[in-house]
């Protein structure tokens, strides 16, 4: 007897990512949970430089930027509850000097415009259809920064407006890199602050606008081999792990357990089987590098971390772009 249901996801036969692979992902912060797992692994990836960005507008004025190099001046940062910030990022990148912000910023353009030229792969996790558009800048944000909700105007994005960003996403995307595979996935994180039945419409409106966005692709391309794909994490959530056990303790969060079971599903389909050797071996390394020791000064500790320094070496041989 089955005591739960699963969702059937086929595994991916092009495009499968390996540790030659160079992955960039962005969006809600489930970006950042699976995003972890790719670090931990020591895969070729890079996370949300803007710091999370909940919305598709968000990433699209991120993509937008960088792919036109279209740098920050001081007339786009504003100054509250004495620091600088810019409406475009996260507030984890706030500061309280300006120019060391602007730099910041900058910088992470250009980083990020060469990222994206070299990458195989992109994840885009959308968290929510909900937007706040600053009235005075006429300009919607990623991230309020605690300004008064008075300053902005929220508004739910249309399953129109959504298809029409991740249409410009992916427009913008290929004009640097024309081979890239995108893959979308819809964040399983709760937004009850916007209410339960406006978080439902919220996440309907992503779903169907990413399902429409692939299928529109699929028509005009010639070629079998898909460039835009969707993995269900929002759905193994709320199906396959429809429990508060799988959640922390503000039940909105997956915890833990609910990532690793969605990482092992997304390292199914899109992780080629024979990089599980390797995984093996930097997990080997890993859970030794977090051993801690009885008597630091033994004979026997001391053999261990000889042969762990052993470990490592042979690994960065074959993968010198490693860093433990």
């Amino acid at each position: 007897m089955e005591f739960r249901t699963q969702i059937s996801i086929l595994k991916q036969t092009d495009n499968l990512i390996d540790y030659q692979s160079k992955m960039l992902l962005l969006g809600s912060c489930f970006s950042e949970n699976i995003g972890d797992k790719f670090e931990y692994y020591k895969f070729q990836s890079d996370v949300n430089a803007f710091g999370i960005l909940f919305h598709p507008k968000a990433i699209e004025t991120f993509i937008e930027r960088v792919v036109k190099q279209n740098f920050y001046s001081e007339e786009d940062l504003i100054f509250h509850n004495e620091r600088y910030h810019c409406f475009d990022a996260h507030s984890s990148l706030s500061n309280s000097n300006k120019t060391a912000l602007l730099n910041n910023l900058n910088e992470i353009l250009k980083s990020t415009h060469q990222r994206i030229t070299e990458s195989t792969h992109l994840v885009i996790t959308l968290g929510t259809s909900w937007v706040y558009h600053h009235t005075e800048r006429n300009h919607t944000v990623a991230n309020c920064h605690k300004i008064p909700q008075k300053a902005f105007e929220k508004r739910i994005l249309s399953v129109q407006e959504i298809e029409g960003s991740l249409e410009n996403i992916e427009q913008l995307i290929r004009s640097i890199n024309n081979n890239i595979q995108l893959i979308y996935t819809v964040s399983p994180v709760r937004h009850i602050k916007d209410g339960f039945v406006e978080n439902q419409q919220s996440k309907a409106h992503l779903l169907i606008a990413i399902h429409n966005v692939i299928a529109n692709e699929a028509k005009q391309s010639h070629d079998s081999t898909s460039i835009l794909s969707y993995f269900p994490s929002y759905e193994i959530m709320m199906d396959e792990l429809r429990d508060y056990r799988f959640y922390t303790e503000d039940m909105l969060h997956p915890n833990q357990t609910a990532v690793d079971f969605i990482w092992n599903q997304f390292k199914a389909v899109w992780i080629k089987e024979n990089t599980a050797i390797t995984m093996k071996k930097v997990a080997t390394i890993q859970n030794g590098l977090a051993h801690k020791a009885f008597n630091p000064s033994s004979e026997q500790h001391q053999l261990f971390l000889k042969q762990l320094e052993a470990k490592k070496e042979n690994l960065l041989a074959d993968f010198p772009f490693m860093k433990f």
